[in-house]
Order: C-alpha cells, then structure tokens, then sequence
C-alpha cells in the first residue's frame, strides 16, 4: 500500500475508534442480526443447517448502519475547515478517496470477521456447507463496498453529517429495494429487467444460494469503482472553485 494512502487509512481508522460510532455501529450491527436468527427467525426451531436467513437479512441493516459509518467521512472535514488543509498536502485526490475508502471497509470487514463464532460455533450442529457461507461473506463484503463507496460519495457533496446520512439511506434504500415493484406492481418485462440489474439486493441474492456469478462481481466492481471515481471528481472540482 502506498504510503500517502497507508497514513490516510490510519489517521481514519484513529478517527474512527476516538469516537463512539465504530463501536455503536459494530455493536448494533452484531446485536441486531443475532436478534434477527436466534429469536426473530428461530434458528433452532427450524432444524436447518443453513445461515441463509442470517445473510438475507444483512443488506437490509447496511442501509441503515453504512450511511452511519460514511456520514462523517467528507461532511465533518468540511464542518472543521480541515478539507482545505488536506487539500494542500501532498495528497492526490485518488489516495484521499481510497485511504478513507480502505479505512471504512477494514472497520466492515473487522465486523464481519466478529460475526464468524456464529457459523463455527452452529455448525456442531449440522453439516453445514461451508462453500455456500464463504459465497454469502463474500457477497456481504461487495455489497458492503458498494454501499461505502456511494456514502463517501454522498458526504463529500452534503452540508453536513446529518444529510449526509439522511441521503445515502435514502440511495441505499432505493437500490437495495427497488426490485421489490417487480413483485408489487405490473410493469413491462424491460423494466423489471432495469429494476433487477440496478438492485444492489438483486445481485445479493445468488450470493446468499452460495452461487458466484461473475455478472454480481462485476455489478459490485462497477459500482464500487463508479462512485469513487464520481467522489475523485468532486474533490478536483472542489479543489479548483
């Protein structure tokens, strides 16, 4: 990793654990979707060796808790004046973009890797199949990347953390869920083929069969890859106004 990105993933990662919304959104994170299994979904009852409803779940809590962790990112350097300072360090716009990125999506995949007692401990209780659940972590991880990427975008254009995370949600939301009007309303086939293609959900979905489909993978690379470069632009713009 170079090292302008390597600092910056650092004094983020600082950032984050000098604050209590790390340990917030881990901590709901774990709570909630054991919630979800054990007592909601009962696990036990089922008599199923399958995390499947574990994993169904997850996209729909990233719509809330993603924008939580990414709200802060640009928004706050603008509240404290420091974007200006950063700006005049010898950053390029791409290293800021990506050190901010990694530093975020170590703080997902450091509560993902809290999740893993949970299939090691339950599969004592059945064979599970454990190529399915490394399809359904690494479709978490995707559509965790993409939800990142689209937050930092979205705070490096809002006023402030409060829109910020009002708007990602309100992105999340919309393309987690929008190929639910295919099973709500009576829309032409092309259309409901568009819905499908856009869904962050809809792309999740052969992940969590433990299915890999390189259509997904390339589906969550664009995405990724899309708003971080939106994001780049935006600071070069800033940068020159």
């Amino acid at each position: 990793m170079p090292t302008n990105v390597s600092s910056i993933v650092k004094k983020e990662l600082k950032s984050y654990f000098n604050s209590p919304i790390a340990y917030v959104v881990v901590s709901a994170f774990l709570l909630f979707t054991s919630i979800w299994l054990f007592y909601l979904q009962s696990f036990f009852a089922n008599n199923t060796a399958s995390l499947r409803i574990y994993f169904a779940v997850i996209p729909t809590v990233f719509i809330i808790l993603l924008p939580a962790l990414t709200m802060r990112s640009w928004a706050e350097e603008k509240k404290l004046g420091t974007i200006e300072l950063l700006m005049t360090l010898p950053y390029r716009e791409e290293q800021l973009v990506i050190g901010k990125f990694l530093s975020t999506f170590v703080l997902l995949l450091i509560m993902i890797i809290l999740t893993l007692p949970i299939p090691i401990m339950l599969s004592a209780l059945g064979n599970f199949d454990w190529g399915q659940i490394a399809g359904e972590y690494l479709g978490v991880l995707l559509i965790g990347a993409a939800g990142i990427a689209i937050g930092l975008f979205v705070s490096s254009i809002a006023t402030n953390q409060i829109s910020a995370f009002v708007v990602t949600l309100l992105i999340l939301l919309l393309l987690t869920l929008i190929n639910a009007v295919n099973s709500i309303a009576s829309i032409p086939l092309w259309m409901t083929s568009v819905f499908n293609y856009l869904s962050l959900g809809y792309h999740f979905e052969s992940f969590r069969k433990g299915l890999i489909d390189t259509r997904d993978l390339i589906y969550y690379v664009l995405i990724t890859g899309l708003f971080l470069y939106i994001n780049v632009k935006v600071l070069i713009f800033r940068k020159w106004m």
